[in-house]
């Protein structure tokens, strides 16, 4: 068999007349913004002092859909608004929260203390 019979495939160059078409890719340097539904959903759950979490999940949301209609400058505006709301409502849930506990637990260890004394009292 040589070379020159139909059916043998060479390898190299492309032989064809057609011009090279080239594949231009975008690459975007800016990260993925952020719209905080998460944060949100968990404050709006377990921090709702106030409605700091919920007002945070509606902003949250209000930036999710600005950013599917492709106002990015909205939906940064709205997800700034979300974090700012988000982070308000974790403090003042974490703060609001250890202080109850410390009412609680110090209104039970009073409580005990007048038992005592009044146990005391009696013998």
């Amino acid at each position: 068999m040589s070379g020159d019979e139909k059916g043998v495939v060479m390898m190299g160059a492309p032989q064809g007349s057609a011009p090279m078409t080239t594949t231009v890719i975008n690459i975007h340097s800016e990260p993925p913004m952020r719209d905080h539904v998460i944060w949100s959903l968990f404050n709006t759950l377990f921090m709702n002092w106030c409605c700091l979490g919920f007002m945070a999940f509606a902003f949250s949301v209000k930036s999710r859909d600005r950013k599917m209609v492709g106002d990015m400058t909205g939906a940064r505006s709205y997800a700034s608004t979300a974090r700012s709301l988000n982070i308000a409502a974790l403090v003042l849930g974490v703060v609001l929260t250890i202080v109850v506990i410390a009412v609680y637990a110090s209104t039970i260890g009073f409580i005990f203390f007048q038992i005592k004394s009044q146990q005391r009292g009696y013998s």
